[in-house]
């Protein structure tokens, strides 16, 4: 990460894969985010969310125990604002409007491309500087 990018946010990275968090997180280092945690499903998201205080959260869908739906509905329970945008390999349009309407600000369709990304989340930052 560049020192000379102020940061853009600390950013919670929720998702099952290793890599996949590891993808995320490098992404989005690259892009001035500071890394506030990893969760590896939704019940730990929104534990790690209330714990931490993050000002963005990445939520992959389809996780083991609990689901990124379950983890959005939890997380949104605790903070109406919170600002979740969800990355899965699912481009199903059902899990899209169900999430928008639980809460989420966004959604990241898998593979993707860092810049991709980083893009999304900016618009998540822009759009909550404008409110």
């Amino acid at each position: 990460m560049s020192t000379s990018n102020p940061s853009r946010g600390r950013v919670l990275v929720c998702d099952d894969s290793m890599l996949m968090r590891k993808l995320v997180i490098d992404s989005l280092t690259e892009d001035g985010w500071t890394l506030a945690g990893e969760a590896q499903n939704g019940q730990e998201a929104c534990e790690k969310y209330i714990e931490l205080q993050p000002d963005a959260v990445t939520m992959d869908i389809v996780m083991p125990e609990h689901d990124g739906i379950h983890g959005l509905e939890k997380i949104i329970e605790h903070d109406p604002n919170a600002k979740v945008v969800m990355v899965s390999a699912l481009n199903q349009t059902s899990l899209v409007a169900d999430s928008v309407r639980k809460g989420a600000q966004d959604f990241m369709v898998k593979p993707f491309l860092p810049e991709q990304l980083q893009e999304t989340m900016r618009r998540l930052v822009d759009a909550n500087l404008q409110a």
